[in-house]
């Protein structure tokens, strides 16, 4: 039977290898592996295939197989050297998909993450492992998204370390990451640095080693924005804090502007953030009109704890959180001018019920919907009150550029539907 042992091999190369891997690499009829790795054993008596194209390299194995089989030659018992453990991102899954597994025995070096997490002296066994190599960087994007606290990240000569960074910095995140560019690890020339997604971006001229990893944290907490340099409308994303383990369940900045703007606020009024999460709607509220008096209602204990936090980051004494579930918890709360419904826990309907009670004269309600059941149950209640309710709905389907490498494209966010609610004995049509 044919023999195939493929061996993951360092930068200490033959002297970091197994007994096991030594032997079977002293008993090759062949040698294969890029040419970094063949370097390693220049005095090896067996005949040597370069690993370069892949599909050539198998074209050249094949034919080496077939030639023993049709010879009195003895089975080939052939070496592939690549690079940590073959079986991660590696060559193994290529020829599993080639040769029988029965031909086939891995002999995994430490793989390059495993050698980064223990240099920046962080347990890895929950980490997001993401290949950007000759990939696209779609994975990546979606683990930042998703607020992945542990991310590491092989990297190629398109998805370098700063282009990483400019994805950081392009997805305006709620959360910030930190960023390690770990550079020959197990080499005589290892390298890591610890970046900023905004320092490492900036690092566009510098070459970092071929051989790297980009090791991403998420920080805990977010820095103290500066007040006094904040936009009047808009505040970006990343300046909130979030729930750690749902750090992109907000209202985005893009959504939450156009949703401001439906509400039409006017100095002075009660406004009511139902389903308040972090508390982003109402602190961007609350700062537009200092002197109108903001409610954010909030079920769960630590969104409420967010709301207070956020409260007190932006310093808005004009914002009230509140714990409670809706529609329960309404009765509590003085007659609104302004109602922005962002979460209702599943009580949509009763929630609509309870604030076209007590919404004032020439009141607006807006709701934001992310979902088709929930856009449902709001057109159900709209057919059955049409009579006494205007309405328009705005779709909001948003995309933000990312780059792909020294690309640029665009990555769409989830749409959101904004509905408007005025009565309609109250004021004129609504535009």
């Amino acid at each position: 039977m044919v023999s195939i042992h493929v061996i993951g091999i360092g930068l200490d190369g033959a002297a970091g290898l197994t007994a096991a891997a030594q032997q079977a690499v002293n008993r090759a009829t062949l040698l294969v592996g890029s040419d970094r790795h063949l370097a390693y054993f220049p005095h090896h008596a067996a005949p040597k295939i370069p690993l370069a194209d892949f599909h050539d390299t198998l074209r050249q194995i094949h034919a080496y197989v077939s030639a023993a089989a049709d010879s009195d030659r003895p089975q080939p018992a052939i070496a592939v050297l690549t690079s940590g453990d073959p079986l991660f991102f590696g060559l193994g899954r290529l020829l599993l998909s080639e040769f029988p597994a029965d031909w086939l025995t891995f002999h995994p070096h430490l793989s390059a993450i495993q050698l980064a997490f223990s240099r920046v002296k962080v347990p890895w066994q929950d980490a997001r492992l993401v290949s950007a190599h000759g990939r696209s960087p779609d994975t990546l994007m979606q683990a930042l998204q998703q607020g992945a606290a542990k991310i590491a990240a092989l990297t190629d000569g398109h998805n370098t370390p700063p282009a990483i960074a400019r994805l950081v910095c392009d997805l305006d995140l709620p959360g910030q990451y930190h960023l390690w560019v770990c550079e020959n690890l197990g080499g005589a020339e290892e390298r890591v640095q610890q970046f900023s997604p905004v320092d490492l971006a900036a690092q566009e001229d510098t070459q970092f080693a071929p051989l790297n990893v980009v090791i991403l944290l998420r920080d805990a907490e977010t820095d103290v924005p500066d007040l006094a340099t904040l936009p009047i409308l808009g505040i970006p994303d990343s300046a909130f804090l979030s729930f750690g383990d749902r750090p992109g369940l907000m209202t985005k900045r893009d959504v939450r502007v156009l949703a401001l703007a439906e509400l039409a606020l006017q100095p002075g009024q009660v406004v009511w953030d139902i389903g308040a999460g972090t508390g982003s709607v109402s602190i961007e509220a609350a700062r537009l009109c200092p002197t109108s008096t903001v409610y954010a209602l909030e079920k769960t204990a630590a969104g409420f704890s967010l709301v207070q936090q956020n409260a007190e980051r932006f310093q808005v004494k004009n914002l009230k959180p509140m714990q409670g579930r809706a529609p329960d918890a309404l009765s509590a709360l003085p007659a609104p001018d302004r109602v922005f419904i962002g979460g209702s826990g599943g009580q949509l309907g009763e929630i609509l019920d309870d604030c076209a009670e007590v919404l004032k004269p020439g009141g607006r309600m807006v709701l934001a919907i992310a979902t088709l059941d929930h856009l449902a149950i709001a057109q159900t209640w709209l057919q059955v009150n049409r009579s006494t309710w205007q309405q328009h709905a705005l779709q909001v389907n948003l995309a933000r550029t990312v780059p792909v490498a020294a690309l640029t494209r665009f990555a769409p966010l989830n749409p959101v539907t904004l509905i408007t609610l005025q009565r309609s004995d109250r004021a004129p049509i609504l535009s």
